[in-house]
């Protein structure tokens, strides 16, 4: 075993090489149109501890969106509903046989988020009022207040007919709906306490996602509207996103309201200091999404045309991280550094001792000492051959113009008429680099193309859906993957 040192202002840091794979709970298989912690999550940490693989890395938890994104929630303290495993509701006695019958999905290759949308509430909300005793989930969501909020704000929210809560005229919700909410929001943290326990006993620590921004109709605006930047409407003054960059020749107006730094300075970042306790309660480590934000966000007048209209504005800085860090003790931080990085975003990183990111598909865009060349790599990053936002390997690989493919499969060995041995070299690249971590999309595992493709930035539609079925996940070799991670160090 490789171990690495460093030393930091703030301690010491102690990392082993080890390797992982990027998978979302909603692409794990299973036969209710959508990844669940039932056996499918179980059977996929086996694939993962039999491979020689030790982190899990998963994307937000929290629900989903209208256009399905785990990016923009009604609560960044919330549990997604249809991760709930229905065979489990099942042998408990809350649901029916023929009520698991029906739930039964079409396709197991995509998520059936329309089907989930129109009928997964329902099916919960009889499940709920099947619970003869209600007073241990109750007790065990009033615990947590934030918890409490986002049922109560849901509960709220049917009572006002959906609607944004700044137009809501209804201020008391119906008992039994606020007990729906609050019976899904603890059987998700039951059911996932049970799979994080089996993870950890095989050797597998797992890596959750915070998305630095909220939605503006959400339980985290309602319940504390002191903490964002809104005009007397409670509607955002300003909103989130990025200049133009890789993604999107306009920059992306992401439309989230903006923190409030100055009012979450003078109560010592409690809310963000809440939402870490809490992330790192269903996690062993956490990435931070658009880190950058922290020493400078950009803002954008709420009535622009587009981000390009936007400027950058100093962020919390220091202080923030001295909180994340006190709080988070010797927890993996990841700080997702991309795009528009500045020396002082990069000072930032230092100050923090956080590994940051670096990605394979934006190594061949720049010189070379772009840090994501392979051989740029220090040991305190986290190296992914792509993210959720990327195309996959292949699809990558695909894409590219032949001179450019024809330098990056130099660069990993020998170019390759067979792309598929192309990809295959690639990650070998990866996980022989300096690296302390490499996380690979289990897309990339398998050598899918860009029709598996998880998330594409600036659109709003066919995302998010993609999953593995039992067999692909049965024909991976996971000797092989279990000889590179030992071959490289990363057992």
């Amino acid at each position: 075993m490789i171990i690495t040192v460093i030393q930091k202002d703030q301690g010491v840091f102690i990392m082993k090489r080890s390797s992982g794979v990027l998978m979302h709970v909603s692409s794990l298989p299973g036969e209710y149109s959508i990844g669940s912690f039932g056996k499918e999550a179980i059977d996929f940490i086996d694939f993962l501890a039999d491979s020689g693989f030790s982190i899990w890395q998963v994307l937000p938890f929290c629900m989903a969106d209208e256009c399905n994104s785990p990016y923009k929630s009604y609560s960044s303290f919330s549990g997604n509903p249809f991760f709930i495993d229905l065979p489990t509701l099942y042998r408990e006695g809350l649901i029916t046989r023929e009520e698991l019958a029906a739930a039964k999905q079409k396709s197991p290759y995509l998520c059936e988020f329309d089907r989930l949308n129109s009928e997964r509430i329902a099916l919960l909300t009889r499940a709920a009022m099947r619970v003869e005793d209600r007073r241990e989930i109750i007790s065990f969501i009033e615990s947590f207040p934030k918890l409490q909020n986002t049922a109560k704000f849901l509960a709220l929210r049917v009572t006002n007919h959906n609607a944004p809560w700044q137009d809501w005229t209804e201020d008391t919700s119906n008992d039994d709906v606020l007990f729906t909410w609050q019976f899904i929001q603890y059987k998700f943290f039951k059911q996932w306490q049970s799979v994080k326990e089996y993870a950890n006993k095989r050797g597998i620590s797992i890596v959750g996602d915070i998305p630095i921004y909220v939605a503006t109709d959400s339980a985290d605006v309602w319940a504390d509207p002191s903490q964002f930047l809104l005009d007397k409407r409670n509607q955002p003054t300003s909103v989130a996103g990025v200049p133009p960059d890789y993604f999107s020749e306009d920059g992306q107006m992401w439309g989230n309201p903006l923190y409030n730094w100055d009012a979450m300075k003078e109560d010592g970042y409690a809310w963000w200091s809440e939402r870490i306790k809490y992330m790192l309660t269903l996690f062993d480590g956490v990435r931070i999404d658009h880190f950058r934000g922290f020493e400078s966000f950009w803002s954008v007048p709420v009535d622009a045309k587009t981000a390009k209209e936007g400027k950058w504005v100093k962020g919390p800085g220091e202080a923030l991280i001295d909180k994340i860090r006190e709080i988070a003790g010797d927890k993996l931080i990841i700080a997702e550094d991309l795009g528009d990085i500045t020396p002082e975003v990069n000072a930032l990183l230092e100050y923090s001792g956080f590994p940051g990111m670096r990605v394979f598909q934006f190594a061949f865009l720049g010189d070379k000492d772009t840090p994501h060349l392979p051989h740029n790599y220090t040991d305190n990053c986290v190296a992914y051959t792509g993210t959720h936002d990327n195309n996959t390997l292949l699809g990558y690989v695909w894409e590219m113009d032949e001179e450019t493919r024809e330098r990056v499969l130099e660069y990993c060995g020998g170019y390759e008429k067979d792309w598929n041995v192309g990809c295959e070299k690639i990650i070998k690249t990866m996980l022989r680099s300096h690296a302390a971590r490499v996380i690979l999309p289990i897309q990339d595992i398998l050598i899918y193309g860009a029709d598996t493709r998880m998330n594409t930035p600036g659109t709003s539609k066919d995302n998010w859906a993609y999953r593995i079925s039992k067999a692909q996940l049965a024909g991976i070799d996971r000797r092989k993957l279990r000889a590179l991670n030992e071959l490289y160090s990363r057992i």
